[in-house]
């Protein structure tokens, strides 16, 4: 457990702008398939943060491989995030966040690499806003699984430059993700998650550097016939949380995922 411990230290060194939504590691079919695989996620999480804007974090999406060749695999990430506050009512969903990805990726060994092209637009609910908050970017991405005695660590890296970003100094980013699972039965398994994200940006707009921000969340893991639920509790650091505030927040939270597999 000595490793698994270092490399989830490693991915929490620091807290960023975390989407739900993480690739799956998946090991490689006997031959080729269709629709192999699909995931998908609805969550809420309770925020413990003293700001009008921010009580609740929904997201609902999920990922499929729409074709697994055996030597890799294409994949398909979607996932909406709506932020709730109370600032107009008791609950106002002042943030719609759409995130769109696409990817290729060839298994080596244990490690599967992937190209992947991505777009994430942020859009306000109940306010006035006229000019586009997004971004495209291209990387390159690693995925690999590691058996520590009955538990799993999952381990997702990544490495992307932003090919077109409006309204954002964005230039590139880079992502860790560390999931490690223990089964403590035939239905019930613990679960650590970190995730840590660094965008680069152009200086000179809002004369500031690298932006670092990330998750960490712990919880149980529940499996019924057709799926399962995740309770869950952490802390988040969000990058440029408002749209058009560019500062990050830090909050507490707790919450729930409905799991579909």
């Amino acid at each position: 457990m000595r490793h698994a411990a270092l490399v989830l230290c490693f991915a929490l060194l620091d807290l960023g702008h975390a989407a739900a939504q993480t690739p799956v590691v998946a090991p490689a079919p006997d031959s080729m398939q269709f629709m192999s695989r699909t995931d998908f996620h609805m969550n809420a999480a309770k925020l413990t943060i003293d700001d009008d804007r921010f009580v609740w974090d929904t997201h609902f999406g999920g990922g499929l491989d729409v074709v697994d060749y055996v030597s890799g695999r294409f994949n398909v990430l979607i996932d909406y995030e709506a932020l709730l506050g109370r600032e107009i009512r008791a609950f106002d969903p002042n943030q719609g966040n759409y995130a769109l990805e696409g990817s290729l990726s060839w298994r080596l060994g244990a490690t599967e690499v992937a190209a992947v092209f991505g777009h994430l637009s942020r859009h306000l609910g109940d306010r006035a806003k006229t000019i586009p908050i997004d971004w495209n970017d291209l990387g390159l991405r690693a995925l690999r699984r590691e058996r520590v005695g009955s538990a799993t660590v999952d381990v997702v890296a990544g490495l992307a430059r932003m090919t077109k970003h409006d309204n954002l100094d964005y230039l590139w980013k880079g992502d860790v993700d560390v999931l490690a699972r223990r089964p403590v039965n035939a239905r019930a398994s613990l679960f650590a998650h970190g995730r840590t994200e660094f965008y680069g940006v152009d200086r000179a707009p809002l004369n500031r550097g690298t932006q670092t921000g990330g998750l960490f969340e712990a919880g149980v893991h529940l499996s019924g016939r057709a799926g399962g639920v995740e309770l869950f509790a952490g802390v988040e650091r969000r990058i440029d949380a408002d749209p058009l505030q560019l500062q990050p927040l830090a909050w507490g939270l707790a919450g729930f995922r409905l799991l579909s597999r």
